[in-house]
């Protein structure tokens, strides 16, 4: 059989390599046709768990209680805020940035309402007798001193220090946007649960296409209104320090990330890949052919993520680089062992030296490519779409580099004349042949260094940690840190959260408020200032003093939180509002008359936004301070759900947390879980295919211990180093484990050849593997970890991360393949002389 392919390759490939190259070649143009369509995606949805029912709460929440997106610009001016030059300044800045066209509305230190500056009576409050900072009649410090003290706009909209204010800028809803959004979620709820007919299919076809495509025209606006917020404040950098935060613009910015780590990789990739060639061959052609390889299935991966309309994310965005590593590392293999042969044929001709090439090559090469994408393909069951589409494109990507590396090479290879640069055992690395010593002679050293290092390993393992730190993604230089790290230090934080508490409709609850609210109507007279006589309405009876008083527990633990910023709920109007009422408290006929009395634009920002009686529930919102050194993101869910059932006597299903910080952990705890599973699948996987591969049971044993020893150490380095795994690092494990395994076939591959040829001397044998296979191994070992080196230069800390320890198990993997799996051969000696 495999001699029958070996004809057919040699009749096809060998025999007529233009008409190959011809038929790659149009296969090139229709994957350029297609590039066209290769897209960015960096928003919120990307990085959660598609049937995780915290997303489905968070949009039914975001629906209820029409959450907009918005901005923030930071204003901390160069003399005294509240200075008329100052305030003058804001004004300015503020109408500038209301005339953008998707811009709703802008909220600022001027227009809040000054309730107790303003001299009016709580029964008496109209929109056109409060005053704001924009009277000039205002007393300014009056109006200062209310404000750093009001429970709803102090360190949100004024900081503490009363140095620095936020202009909050909301952001139209797109209604289109939004329907497609739930219409396409709607189906794809339905379908997990039962099969969808065939018009509900079409249907979801038809929702998803056009979703895609208007995603694409959404983000291009939302990045125009982002750009135009940039060139208004920018002027204003003169007056004051200013900074624009806002998780639109963190999206935003992650695309221009992607972007730029595209390029910088792709090209650094490319210069690195042209010095390591020549410096390693010294000869042009094998710089040129792996290059072309190279662009070969670049091209073609750039081509099939922009017709199957596969985005790339954060997570993917180092694809490109993972691929031209890959294909290198590949192509090296092939050159030395082309370059070896060249040397021991030198009496054939060179389309007989390429067919010996690929036929001694193809194999191992094969077995390594299997090993390396059943290590990406593990990612496909996270459940996370962007870590699914990642471990898809690496599986192709990678099956095209192998096509590449025994189509495309042997076929121009085959046009070219033989190489005059024949393979030298003079040039053999002196660091490779003391390797080769130590395995002989201080070998048992060897392995007790290894389990000295996966001992201490292991204790570093068990600090790993899992953790969602926004902020600590980006370099404290962007301005997507600076802004984070302002509005978390000053302007109550960062990290929405909310807390949703439903009120049980029991009947002694209802018939106690019932009668209180009766009681309280009799109480009532015209002397009263409250003077409203109204119809029943809902609203009149749900603002019992009992739900008041739980609200302000729930507002009051989780103010008194030491990672929990600024919070807002029903309580902080209560509380302005009793301030007003000269420090007594409500009833609750008074807050249902007192509802629907207050104007209407002060009921839907800060009363509507924070109740809903319909579902009986009120939604506590806070900010996370997620520069907070010693935050624990999971503890402190885990706390506050804990806390508010046992220390407040909420039952579990009246408590509700949603929000982006619960999204985000979820994704990282369902990454982390299916990462652990999948990587004991790995390793059987990869244990399977060694023994089909050399058909030994030990041999299979032999090739997984020098990555494990790889992945237990940087694992391990991490925990001690008190580096958390995030949505990157934390695939590391599968990825070590998948390319580090090539180097273990390719030398055991050729040992079993070597081991005959020497007379089944397994010193010698090894000596003789370290001088031929052990070079290439080393070649692209380094190549792989300089490669992966180049990610460093990323403004998204993770990848940094990525780059770096992918790199060093690189280095790790290389030096445990060339000292502990020779070691384990010459003791265990798996191999039989004939």
């Amino acid at each position: 059989m495999i001699n029958r392919i070996s004809k057919v390759y040699a009749r096809i490939v060998l025999a007529h390599p233009v008409f190959v190259l011809i038929a790659l070649s149009l296969l090139l143009l229709f994957s350029f046709y297609h590039s066209k369509n290769f897209q960015l995606d960096a928003s919120a949805d990307s990085l959660m768990l598609e049937d995780d029912q915290d997303l489905k709460i968070f949009r039914e929440v975001n629906q209820r209680y029409t959450i907009r997106d918005f901005l923030v610009v930071t204003f901390t001016p160069r003399e005294e805020l509240f200075s008329r030059a100052s305030l003058q300044k804001i004004k300015e800045l503020s109408n500038s940035l209301k005339r953008l066209e998707r811009v709703d509305s802008v909220l600022t230190l001027l227009d809040i309402p000054l309730l107790k500056t303003s001299d009016v009576k709580l029964s008496e409050i109209t929109p056109n007798n409060i005053k704001t900072l924009q009277n000039s009649t205002v007393n300014v410090a009056r109006a200062k001193d209310e404000l750093l003290k009001s429970p709803i706009y102090r360190d949100l909209i004024l900081s503490a220090d009363g140095q620095t204010t936020a202009l909050l800028i909301n952001l139209k809803r797109d209604t289109y946007f939004t329907d497609l959004l739930n219409k396409r979620n709607q189906l794809r709820a339905k379908k997990r649960v039962e099969k969808l007919s065939e018009d509900d299919q079409a249907q979801l076809d038809e929702y998803v296409a056009a979703y895609d495509e208007y995603n694409t025209l959404f983000n291009q606006r939302r990045h125009q209104d982002i750009e135009q917020v940039r060139s208004i404040i920018r002027p204003y950098e003169q007056y004051a320090e200013v900074h624009l935060g806002g998780v639109p613009m963190i999206a935003d910015d992650m695309i221009t990330f992607i972007r730029h780590d595209l390029i910088v990789f792709g090209f650094g990739v490319f210069v690195f890949i042209v010095v390591t060639l020549t410096i390693i061959f010294r000869e042009i052609r094998w710089v040129i052919l792996p290059l072309l390889n190279c662009f070969f299935s670049v091209l073609f991966m750039v081509g099939m993520l922009g017709l199957l309309n596969w985005k790339v994310t954060v997570i993917s965005s180092n694809f490109i680089s993972l691929m031209l590593i890959l294909t290198i590392s590949m192509n090296i293999h092939l050159a030395e062992r082309y370059r070896q042969l060249c040397g021991e044929m030198k009496d054939h001709c060179q389309r007989d030296i390429v067919f010996e090439t690929v036929k001694k090559m193809v194999w191992p090469c094969f077995y390594t490519a299997l090993t390396t994408i059943l290590a990406f393909s593990s990612l496909v069951f996270s459940g996370i779409r962007p870590v699914i589409d990642f471990g898809w494109m690496m599986t192709i990507g990678l099956s095209v580099t192998f096509f590449a590396s025994f189509v495309q090479l042997p076929a121009v290879l085959v046009l070219m004349k033989k190489s005059g640069a024949v393979y030298s055992e003079d040039r053999e690395l002196t660091f490779i042949s003391k390797l080769a010593s130590v395995v002989r002679f201080h070998g048992g050293k060897v392995l007790l260094f290894a389990f000295f290092c996966l001992v201490i390993s292991i204790v570093g393992i068990m600090k790993l940690k899992v953790e969602n730190s926004f902020i600590n993604y980006f370099s404290n230089d962007t301005e997507i840190y600076q802004g984070m790290k302002l509005i978390d230090d000053k302007l109550g934080g960062t990290n929405p959260l909310d807390v949703l508490v439903r009120f049980d409709d029991s009947t002694a609850d209802s018939a106690a408020n019932g009668s209180s609210a009766m009681n309280e109507e009799e109480e009532f007279s015209e002397e009263d200032e409250f003077e409203w006589i109204t119809e029943y309405d809902p609203a009149d009876y749900w603002f019992t003093p009992y739900k008041i008083r739980r609200i302000k527990e729930v507002h009051d633990y989780l103010d008194g939180l030491p990672e929990v910023g600024k919070v807002l709920s029903l309580a902080s109007v209560v509380r302005v509002a009793e301030e007003l009422n000269q420090g007594k408290a409500f009833d609750g006929l008074e807050l249902g008359v007192l509802y629907k009395k207050i104007p209407d634009q002060i009921k839907s920002d800060m009363v509507d936004n924070y109740i809903s009686i319909d579902n009986n529930e009120a939604r506590i919102s806070l900010r996370i301070l997620d520069s907070l050194q010693t935050l624990r993101r999971r503890e402190l869910l885990d706390r506050i759900n804990n806390d508010l059932i046992k220390k407040l006597d909420f039952s579990a299903e009246n408590i509700t947390v949603t929000g982006i910080l619960v999204l985000y952990n979820n994704m990282l705890q369902s990454l982390f879980q299916s990462q652990i599973l999948t990587l004991g699948i790995v390793m059987l996987g990869i244990a399977a295919m060694l023994l089909i591969l050399f058909r030994s049971f030990l041999l299979s044993i032999i090739g997984i211990v020098p990555n494990l020893l790889a992945v237990a150490v940087i694992l391990g380095m991490m925990g001690l180093m008190n580096i958390p795994l995030d949505m990157m690092t934390i695939t590391i494990a599968a990825i070590t484990m998948g390319i580090g395994v090539d180097d273990c076939i390719h030398y055991i591959y050729r040992f079993r050849e070597e081991f005959s040829v020497n007379g089944g001397d397994f010193a010698k044998t090894v000596q003789k593997c370290h001088r031929y296979v052990g070079k290439a191994i080393v070649n692209t070992s380094i190549t792989i970890m300089f490669g992966f080196s180049i990610l460093v230069m990323s403004n998204f800390i993770p990848t940094i991360y990525f780059g770096f320890f992918t790199g060093l198990a690189m280095v790790i993997a290389l030096l445990a393949v060339l000292t502990v799996l020779p070691k384990l051969i010459l003791v265990w000696r798996p191999f039989k002389s004939r």
